[in-house]
């Protein structure tokens, strides 16, 4: 057993013959036993990270580890659903349970897979290719959760499903995990589909690590803060500020207690999220304990 789900040191992977840049020396621990949203604009490196940890990819620079072994080692231990949900089209519903009980005969949970299809009001009998993208999400991931992983991979679960039926598995997932322990890894371009569920966070920014560590830290770390426009926020560290006529609003790293003028709130993780997208060059912050470099 270990105490760390995912750890990256000094993680890089680069595609092509000019050798495009995807991830570049990103380093972060990820405990076990937490739900933890990865985000960040398209092209920052999301897919790659999840599939070097599912051990589809390997890297270019550095290392990753799953339950502290290689990804190919710990494979049987994790599940992992890409965005475009591969499945057999030919096979029905039920035959596609009965694949993933027959390829994971240890560890197959039959009880919380035909729940999630169940819920989904799913035909057993219908073949895959005549699934909505919403209904084959479900099959992948009644497949994923059957497995019972000790880490589930999820790329853009939910981008195909309805509110309703996001709404419903994301809570099936987080009951899930709460019960079992399972570490959840997720992306998602939604940040608010994340609040509330996650507990860890990881920003991603160009292929490098912006924000690392427990969301209540991190958000703990930062202040939304109101005043007016000429009131200096010197020694501050400023991650992003917009000004509307006389009156300034920004994200700080406070250094000491703020001066007189400011008016000042925790921000929400949507409003941490967004204004380090919004301000790429503000420095990065990581509140785990990876390594800095491989060994």
């Amino acid at each position: 057993m270990t105490d760390t789900a995912i750890e990256a040191a000094a993680l890089g992977r680069r595609f092509g013959r000019r050798r495009r840049i995807a991830l570049d020396g990103c380093s972060f621990r990820l405990p076990a036993g937490s739900v933890c949203a990865v985000v960040g604009p398209n092209g920052a490196g999301k897919s790659t990270l999840l599939s070097l940890a599912a051990g589809l990819l390997r890297p270019t620079d550095g290392t990753i580890t799953v339950l502290g072994r290689s990804p190919a080692s710990a494979r049987e231990r994790l599940a992992y659903v890409a965005q475009d949900k591969p499945l057999h089209l030919q096979l029905t519903v039920a035959d596609t349970l009965r694949l993933g009980r027959e390829l994971n005969p240890r560890r197959w949970d039959a009880a919380v897979a035909e729940r999630i299809v169940a819920e989904g009001d799913l035909d057993p009998k219908a073949k895959v290719r005549t699934l909505s993208g919403g209904q084959r999400t479900r099959v992948a991931l009644a497949l994923a959760l059957g497995k019972r992983p000790e880490v589930l991979l999820l790329d853009e679960p939910m981008a195909d499903l309805d509110p309703l039926a996001r709404h419903q598995l994301m809570a099936t997932l987080m009951a899930d995990a709460a019960e079992h322990g399972t570490t959840v890894v997720m992306s998602s371009h939604v940040v608010a589909e994340l609040d509330g569920s996650c507990d860890h966070l990881l920003l991603l920014g160009a292929g490098r690590v912006r924000l690392a560590g427990p969301l209540d830290d991190l958000l703990a770390a930062h202040r939304l803060v109101t005043g007016r426009a000429d009131t200096p926020l010197d020694p501050h560290l400023v991650v992003e500020s917009r000004t509307t006529g006389r009156q300034l609003t920004a994200l700080i790293r406070p250094d000491g207690p703020l001066g007189d003028g400011w008016q000042s709130t925790a921000p929400t993780l949507e409003e941490l999220v967004l204004a380090h997208l919004r301000a790429p060059g503000a420095p990065a912050l990581r509140l785990d304990t990876a390594r800095e470099a491989a060994v």
